[in-house]
């Protein structure tokens, strides 16, 4: 009887604790009696029907990897599910590697790639997805975060604080826009725990297109706010995701491109640098004067060594993922999450928008306490 045979894959963008779920992942599955791959680039070469972009994992090519940020197997957001020929190919590329296990890593995207691969296969390979991202966006049990986003609000607030020196020093302002895509999670964690002046999220606005002018009338009263205080410095964070919610006469000329899921590349939206123009603006049309920074803040996140609670977590998660896949109580593709300490498998159904088909997302509360703290303690 052959060998059990787990491969590996991660997608999407990175976060810190990749290499630690793939180490714990690996170690586990050897440990068990299986040998185990790691496939580079995500579904890149899977549906390219090219099976040479493997390694084969051993643990002493994995035991040290989990104090590294970044990925050993890197990423990529190539997206299957777009076309049946490409899932086609990734089915027939799975079968060629003769693997009878599979782990993907990544967000709500490759979450939904890792769903409909599963289905193409038939239950013919057995599935796990560990969720990541940043964005802490994904609705797992119990609150808990997705890893890498304790670590990137750790490195952001170490950031931030910086500019809040550098702010209070030279007199002026900054305009930080962080990564989020639709959750203002990572904004209002930065914000919250650095004690920035203000922090501005999606979420706060009614449904609908929001306007750049109603962003820059929350930042404008707070630099007014604040100067009646005393104080002519301040550093405002607000959310990508409100790029993503702007009218679309706000865009007008500029060149938008869309990722292979088609998610709108929010890093062609120049934000930070209209939010400056236009409340530098306003303040001179009154004859007065203010100094504002843009900077935006996220790919310097993505890639850093994990913090001890990051490194735990994804020890956790990719032990539970193997876990998982080899037992008697296997009940087809899940994404692997933890609720009180005990591992629990969340089958793909239960992550999926009834509406949209997609992985649902996990949004701000802005009627908990978590964000009426938050605002308590702004400037605004």
């Amino acid at each position: 009887m052959p060998r059990a045979k787990l491969g590996i894959l991660v997608g999407g963008g990175p976060a810190p604790g990749i290499n630690g779920v793939i180490s714990a992942a690996a170690i586990e599955a050897i440990n068990n009696g299986m040998d185990v791959i790691g496939i580079y680039d995500g579904f890149k070469w899977l549906m390219r029907e090219s099976i040479a972009h493997v390694v084969p994992l051993s643990i002493p090519d994995v035991s040290r990897i989990h104090f590294d940020g970044g990925s050993m197997l890197r990423t990529a957001r190539d997206n299957p599910t777009r076309e049946p020929a490409d899932l086609e190919r990734v089915v027939k590329s799975l079968e060629r590697l003769e693997l009878t296990h599979l782990i993907t890593i990544g967000g709500d995207d490759t979450a939904f790639s890792a769903s409909q691969v599963a289905a193409g296969c038939g239950g013919r390979l057995r599935f796990a997805h560990v969720p990541k991202t940043i964005d802490n966006d994904i609705p797992l049990p119990g609150n808990m975060p997705t890893f890498g986003f304790q670590t990137a609000r750790h490195v952001g607030v170490d950031l931030v604080h910086n500019l809040m020196e550098d702010a209070l020093t030279t007199s002026r302002w900054y305009v930080v826009v962080t990564m989020g895509r639709k959750a203002g999670h990572l904004t209002l964690g930065i914000a919250k725990s650095a004690g920035a002046t203000l922090a501005i999220i999606a979420e706060e606005f009614p449904p609908g297109p929001v306007r750049l002018d109603q962003v820059c009338d929350i930042l404008e009263e707070s630099i007014i706010k604040r100067r009646a205080m005393g104080h002519v410095d301040g550093v405002a964070l607000v959310a990508e995701g409100v790029a993503e919610r702007l009218d679309p006469e706000e865009l007008a000329g500029t060149d938008v491109s869309r990722d292979p899921h088609g998610h709108m590349e929010l890093r062609d939206v120049p934000l930070a640098r209209q939010l400056k123009a236009r409340v530098e603006r306003r303040f001179e049309e009154r004859g007065d004067e203010v100094t504002i920074v843009d900077v935006n803040l996220g790919y310097e996140l993505r890639c850093a060594r994990p913090i001890p609670f990051d490194t735990e977590y994804t020890r956790d998660l990719g032990w539970g993922a193997v876990t998982y896949l080899l037992s008697p109580d296997y009940a087809g593709g899940a994404i692997i999450s933890l609720d009180g300490g005990h591992l629990r498998p969340l089958p793909f159904h239960e992550m999926m928008d009834p509406d949209s088909g997609r992985t649902r997302v996990r949004m701000v509360d802005i009627e908990s306490e978590y964000y009426r703290v938050a605002r308590e303690y702004m400037i605004r």
